[in-house]
């Protein structure tokens, strides 16, 4: 087994480190000790602060934002549409609020589908991803030449106007 990704790792800027969580595993244990399952990352998309207008700290620092201001390496874990978990990692240095929604594993198309299928929720939140809350980032030993790298626009997002139209989102092309 690999060991986590380390906090240093997330402390850079979130536009670097979205592409290169690209074929890295997200690790899941599971419960009562029967090991843990790891995931090819295929599909994420970076949120960049306060003037980000599709970022959630764009309405400012709020109880729901709060863990977006910590030191890069903590998850935020939020619903949306109450139905659906949301897991990102937050990046950069504290007190700046950047996060990578992780969209996509291999096999597992779709935020929501990816935390369900995963038994992930809010109980993850503000946790750190060194793996003690069970659900951490390892490498994969995947070589990912930057041309395999998709650069789209976010996904519904649109009411950002012309924040919704960057590149923010990054998928792995098989």
């Amino acid at each position: 087994m690999s060991k986590p990704l380390s906090l240093r790792w997330f402390r850079r800027p979130v536009l670097e480190v979205a592409p290169e969580l690209l074929g890295r595993h997200l690790v899941v244990s599971r419960k009562g000790g029967r090991g843990s399952e790891r995931f090819v990352i295929t599909e994420v998309e970076a949120y960049d602060g306060p003037e980000d207008l599709a970022c959630h700290a764009s309405r400012g620092r709020t109880t729901r934002t709060e863990v977006m201001y910590q030191a890069g390496g903590v998850f935020y874990v939020y619903l949306v549409y109450g139905m659906h978990w949301m897991l990102n990692i937050v990046t950069g240095a504290e007190g700046y609020p950047a996060a990578v929604l992780i969209r996509g594993v291999e096999g597992i198309s779709g935020p929501g589908k990816l935390t369900r299928r995963l038994g992930i929720d809010h109980s993850l939140n503000a946790r750190s991803a060194t793996g003690k809350g069970g659900v951490w980032f390892e490498e994969s030993g995947l070589v990912v030449p930057e041309n395999t790298i998709e650069k789209t626009p976010r996904v519904g997002v649109d009411y950002a106007g012309e924040w919704a139209r960057r590149p923010y989102r990054f998928v792995l092309r098989p």
